[in-house]
């Protein structure tokens, strides 16, 4: 089953130069990109997008990191694609991520960590909702999916 998820590269993979091998990633694996943007953010765009987050003590060091500068935000579509999404991704402590997922190949440090991605189908649809209006949301059908799946017509 096809499903979107989101995921955004911090200031930190921005101002690395980080963007273009990042998306390589994504597209590798056979993922479609449906939106893309990048964007100053607002202290009400970090506070909703991370709002499970506002009440710990660790919040307000990454509310300024993430309006330290601009992000790119994304919608990536395919099979199983926030799971997959987060796979490529890592896990949140790059010390605990495996080569050859992006923490574990460009991270050292948790509040460095480049990158973000929707830990479920719920959350991709709620960032999603946040960061993009419906409209933006291109579809497409790429030329290449019998080539990344089995059984499409």
């Amino acid at each position: 089953m096809e499903e979107t998820t989101f995921i955004m590269i911090k200031p930190d993979g921005v101002q690395r130069r980080l963007v273009a091998p990042i998306i390589a990633r994504f597209e590798n694996r056979g993922l479609t990109l449906v939106a893309i943007k990048m964007v100053n953010t607002s202290e009400a765009l970090i506070d909703q997008h991370y709002a499970e987050l506002v009440n710990k003590p660790f919040y307000p060091g990454l509310k300024q990191y993430m309006l330290s500068g601009p992000v790119i935000a994304m919608v990536w579509k395919g099979k199983a694609a926030a799971a997959l999404g987060r796979a490529i991704v890592g896990a949140t402590n790059p010390k605990e991520s495996a080569p050859g997922t992006i923490r574990g190949d460009f991270c050292n440090d948790v509040g460095r960590n480049v990158i973000h991605a929707s830990d479920s189908v719920e959350s991709a649809k709620r960032e999603i909702a946040l960061w993009f209006k419906p409209e933006e949301l291109v579809h497409y059908v790429p030329c290449d999916l019998g080539w990344v799946y089995e059984n499409v017509s």
